[in-house]
């Protein structure tokens, strides 16, 4: 309402103003000096004392912003230093973690190359055994192949002799007979062929058995070879070895060998007669 007031005063103020009587000669006018005082006095008493306090602050203006600007520059320069505190001490504690992580990892890797050194000893010791067991395997199958092969061949050649020795005795006393000649000479030449014919069939005996001692040998040596690579293969996937590591020979490369040696022996056999031949 004081406000109010005041426009209200103003414009009483510019009326009496605006009705004056003008000096002659003059720009001047003749206003009623009270009414002018009192309207004056009113517009004073209306003024709002906000209007002293905005002076006031517009007065200190300058204190003011001094102080703001040097509150924020103390603040400014506390959060400087704080947040270059809270750095530091992110960069040591980020140091103090890369350190640890790093002497975990280092500890990791040890280990592992221990479980793995590890690992690769006992697969070695496990190969050698199997090795060892393979080779008194073969040895052993190879001795009793050969003993057999021997004794069927003494046999067969006991066979062989006593027949020729039958055959020849009968000739003899054949030939002594002259009208039963050309009979025994027959006879005999049947008895020296069967002979003959049973010989050869136990040399093929022989043959065979030797063939099926050595077929299960190899399949003996075919299954440790497979035990091997699996456990070699199991190495090398739990210890993470590269590719270019140096495999052995497959089972199919062995077993290629063996047919090709095997072809080779029966060659031999064909074109030089078989070693157990009498």
């Amino acid at each position: 309402m004081a406000v109010y007031r005041v426009f209200e005063a103003l414009d009483e103020l510019v009326a009496i103003v605006e009705e004056a009587r003008s000096v002659p000669m003059t720009a001047g006018c003749v206003v009623p000096r009270g009414d002018v005082l009192e309207l004056l006095d009113d517009i004073k008493d209306s003024i709002p004392g906000e209007l002293d306090d905005a002076q006031d602050v517009l007065d200190q203006r300058e204190t003011l912003l001094g102080d703001a600007r040097e509150h924020a520059e103390t603040t400014i320069a506390k959060a400087d230093s704080e947040s270059e505190a809270v750095l530091a001490h992110a960069r040591a504690e980020a140091d103090r973690i890369l350190s640890e992580a790093k002497a975990q990892a280092d500890r990791m890797v040890d280990e592992a190359s221990a479980h793995s050194k590890s690992l690769i000893e006992d697969a070695t010791e496990e190969a050698r055994r199997l090795q060892t067991s393979a080779a008194r395997e073969f040895e052993a199958v190879t001795g009793r192949a050969r003993a057999e092969a021997q004794r069927t061949i003494d046999a067969a050649n006991n066979t062989y002799d006593k027949s020729v020795a039958d055959g020849i005795a009968e000739q003899q006393r054949l030939v002594s007979e002259t009208e039963v000649v050309a009979a025994a000479k027959s006879e005999a030449e049947r008895i020296i062929d069967a002979a003959h014919a049973e010989a050869d069939r136990l040399r093929g005996d022989c043959d065979v058995y030797v063939d099926e001692k050595l077929a299960q040998f190899e399949e003996i040596l075919t299954g440790t070879l497979r035990s091997v690579n699996r456990g070699r293969h199991q190495l090398r996937t739990g210890a993470g070895m590269h590719d270019y590591v140096e495999y052995p020979r497959s089972v199919d490369e062995t077993r290629e060998a063996t047919h090709s040696r095997d072809t080779h022996r029966g060659s031999y056999d064909r074109d030089q007669g078989s070693p157990l031949a009498v």
